[in-house]
């Protein structure tokens, strides 16, 4: 599995940083490394809407937050590995 956050100037200011190191915690945490490749990636041009834009494996998924995360985790990630 591929996950992308947007790392761009939009979803940057929009936390984008706080949610890689949530990703990052929860993939060690669940020692899913063989499975889930983390990556940045810049503007997939959804800036006008809230939250942070994330890719998993080619499905664009757009308002995530850090308060969304942990459902977020569940939903897109855990059920599909």
């Amino acid at each position: 599995m591929i996950i992308q956050i947007c790392v761009g100037s939009s979803c940057h200011l929009k936390g984008s940083h706080e949610l890689v190191g949530l990703f990052q915690n929860e993939i060690e945490k669940r020692a899913l490394a063989a499975k889930v490749t983390l990556a940045g990636c810049f503007c997939t041009g959804k800036c006008n809407r809230e939250g942070v834009t994330i890719i998993v494996d080619d499905v664009i998924y757009t308002g995530v937050t850090p308060d969304k995360f942990t459902s977020f985790f569940e939903e897109n990630v855990l059920k599909n590995i």
